[in-house]
């Protein structure tokens, strides 16, 4: 069976309408009452607003976890705003595609609201407004614009969903890329509903902040919403049964970005911290909050852009904000920095030698590896990259070079088999990568692909870099001081914070990443400074390079 992230009462999820209730195999988890008050408590649908004059959509109900705390607040409402009961027939529509748990989430909804003193035929009446059987995704394509999305949207692969469905989805919704989830949709469909200053709460897997099918998801929110809450729970118990789903609470509004607050909780974390933590972000307190079971942080903004957003502790997302705010990221050109990978030749086997013999001396061009860079100190293994490229870009002529030429159809089945040599048969012989003429005699700090640290290491001009490597050269900075700055646990935490984690925690320092990393301008610092990072970078002394870059980003500490 498909795992799935619970859903109010309704799981597994499916999208196939048309199949009976009684063919569906299904259990039921639910979300816990503490949970629904505190996503209604952050959207701020709360009994005091006269709520049968707004507007709410739950897109999947289930059985009505969310429906119950909902009915109870419109209750509340009413009677504070002396309403009838009946005035609230529209403040709520709710969705399932089976039968039998739209008859239950009525039922709940009737009883709660006759419990509660309202007529039961009014209740029952309003029970029936509010719930409909229907297919979300597909009904909400209409214009209806509304105040509140809250709800647990279903976890479930696109790939599992029938093709004609899953074609009419990308469809309708054009962030649901690759191998998305159906929630990806629900997301995507509750956001457009959204009137102006209208707020979207959710419980549901965070993956989507921080994979590769979420970049289009990740790209609406930060152009055209705003985040205002995110409560990572990945070990918190939310639901009624246990499940595996890695699940936020995230609440974003239709409306500008402003500041954003980011939490974390443990296995500990429950019904009175919740109450805690959101008074405390209702009230909208600056500086962080650590409590036992939770940390928050008010970021001066939400994180921009596709790019995969950042995680860790929200007192360190804090401050990596902060950073990038007063200081100009490595990947900007006013860092006055360059940040690229080696060369992809496609065939290493063929166009990597230690022979310096093989081919004419001029087409070999030493070549920097991974294992070149592992003391520290850069120390050539004597590599060479067979180089059939000519210094104004253009492939050599192997007419020109026997030696090259015999030696590169010694391996010509294997070379034009490659999908390059196919796209391009006359060039059979080329690297997947142009090499870049120049780029050798500069000095480079490279990075190795995978590290479980920051270890920038020193190419002072020689040798090309492999593809397995990445490299920064400067015409501003001095490099063995930007070494130091890039030695740090400052700048390795900007990688830690939006790297893809491999097994064993291992980092990767791959060009995206290494932008990340805000600097200063290479003039504003002071020569002890330079010094100090100097010092540091060539020591290999972690903890000191860390120390100077505290006081170059003017940091009294870092955060855990």
């Amino acid at each position: 069976m498909t795992p799935l992230i619970p859903n109010a009462g309704i799981v597994p999820w499916t999208v196939l309408a048309e199949i009976p209730d009684e063919a569906v195999e299904h259990g039921e988890v639910f979300t816990r009452r503490w949970i629904v008050e505190m996503i209604l408590d952050l959207v701020d649908y709360r009994p005091d607003r006269d709520l049968s004059a707004l507007r709410l959509v739950e897109p999947a109900c289930g059985a009505g976890a969310f429906l119950a705390g909902i009915a109870r607040r419109v209750s509340e409402s009413c009677r504070k705003h002396e309403r009838p009961l009946l005035d609230a027939l529209g403040a709520v529509r709710a969705f399932d595609l089976l039968s039998r748990n739209v008859a239950q989430a009525r039922s709940l909804v009737t009883g709660i609201l006759s419990d509660e003193g309202w007529d039961p035929a009014e209740a029952e009446t309003v029970a029936e407004a509010w719930i409909r059987q229907a297919d979300y995704l597909l009904e909400q394509t209409d214009s209806e614009q509304v105040d509140f999305v809250v709800g647990n949207p279903p976890y479930i692969r696109l790939e599992d969903v029938p093709e004609a469905r899953t074609n009419l989805y990308r469809a309708l919704y054009p962030t649901m890329v690759g191998r998305a989830d159906i929630y990806i949709g629900f997301f995507e469909a509750g956001l457009r509903s959204l009137r102006d200053g209208g707020r979207l709460g959710f419980i549901c897997a965070d993956r989507w902040m921080r994979n590769q099918y979420g970049r289009e998801l990740r790209r609406l929110v930060t152009d055209e919403f705003a985040v205002d809450v995110c409560v990572t729970m990945h070990d918190v118990d939310a639901f009624e049964e246990q499940v595996s789903a890695y699940p936020a609470v995230t609440v974003i509004r239709q409306g500008r970005q402003g500041s954003a607050v980011a939490a974390d909780t443990t296995r500990d974390f429950g019904e009175s911290a919740a109450h805690e933590l959101t008074t405390w972000i209702r009230h909208g307190e600056d500086g962080p909050k650590r409590a036992g079971s939770y940390q928050a942080a008010r970021l001066p903004h939400w994180f921009s852009g596709s790019d995969l957003w950042p995680t860790g502790s929200p007192a360190r997302l804090a401050v990596l904000e902060d950073m990038t705010e007063r200081f100009t990221v490595l990947g900007d050109r006013a860092s006055g920095v360059r940040v690229g990978i080696g060369v992809a030749t496609g065939a290493d086997k063929v166009f990597i030698t230690r022979d310096p013999d093989i081919v004419e001396l001029d087409r070999l061009l030493p070549l920097s590896m991974v294992r070149d860079t592992t003391s520290g100190v850069f120390e050539w293994s004597g590599h060479y990259l067979v180089n059939p490229w000519s210094s104004n870009g253009q492939l050599v002529k192997l007419n020109d070079y026997p030696k090259l030429r015999a030696y590169f159809e010694k391996s010509a089945a294997a070379l034009r088999g490659r999908y390059i040599a196919k796209k391009n048969p006359e060039k059979w012989y080329k690297t997947i990568d142009k090499v870049e003429s120049g780029l050798a005699q500069r000095p480079k700090l490279l990075f190795p692909d995978m590290k479980l640290s920051s270890h920038p290491v020193l190419d002072n001009g020689g040798y090309y870099p492999h593809h397995n490597l990445y490299f920064i050269t400067s015409e501003t900075w001095d490099l063995e001081v930007l070494g130091g700055l890039l030695l740090s646990k400052v700048a390795e935490a900007f990688v830690d914070a939006y790297a893809v984690k491999m097994r064993g925690k291992t980092l990767r320092f791959q060009a995206q990443y290494l932008r990340r990393i805000p600097v200063p301008r290479p003039e504003t610092l002071s020569s002890e400074q330079r010094q100090r990072l100097i010092n540091a970078f060539r020591k290999r002394d972690v903890q000191a390079a860390t120390a100077a870059a505290l006081d170059v980003y003017d940091l009294s500490e870092w955060p855990d």
